[in-house]
């Protein structure tokens, strides 16, 4: 997810610095990255005209968000990148039948959760529209990060 891109440019080497990440960069595709006690997935899979996605592009991925959560029980934690994601991520959950509140997105907002992911967090998408104009900067997903790691730790 995101290797070769901007927005991994500047999301690796934050996963790297917070210790979810082998190394500080991916250029493509079997590198060496190795992401540790972390997975990446996407509530849109594909790369929709100018960025947003339409909603019937996020009901046709659906399923495969849903997919992938059952296939990884031990997830305990979920970072959101992005409104776009935290409203896909909960519309997946509750098409799952997870009764899920209503979540207002804002960086660095934390909400526990009725299941067995006990928290979501939610930080800004590291698109470079976003980490070019200062709306997302390196201190700011480290802080968003650091907070995951301690509460992981304290499992």
């Amino acid at each position: 997810m995101f290797t070769g891109d901007g927005s991994a440019d500047f999301l690796i080497p934050a996963l790297w610095r917070a210790g979810f990440a082998s190394q500080a960069r991916s250029l493509r595709r079997g590198d060496g990255l190795r992401l540790r006690d972390c997975y990446m997935t996407a509530v849109a899979r594909c790369a929709p005209p100018g960025n947003k996605p339409s909603f019937r592009e996020l009901e046709n991925c659906r399923r495969w968000l849903i997919a992938e959560c059952r296939l990884l029980p031990r997830i305990s934690a979920v970072l959101v990148l992005g409104k776009i994601a935290l409203d896909g991520f909960t519309a997946a959950m509750r098409a799952a039948g997870h009764d899920y509140p209503s979540m207002k997105f804002g960086h660095g907002a934390s909400y526990a959760l009725p299941c067995r992911f006990k928290r979501l967090f939610c930080s800004y998408h590291p698109s470079r529209q976003n980490t070019q104009t200062g709306r997302l900067t390196a201190r700011m997903l480290d802080t968003v990060l650091g907070t995951i790691k301690r509460k992981l730790a304290k499992k």
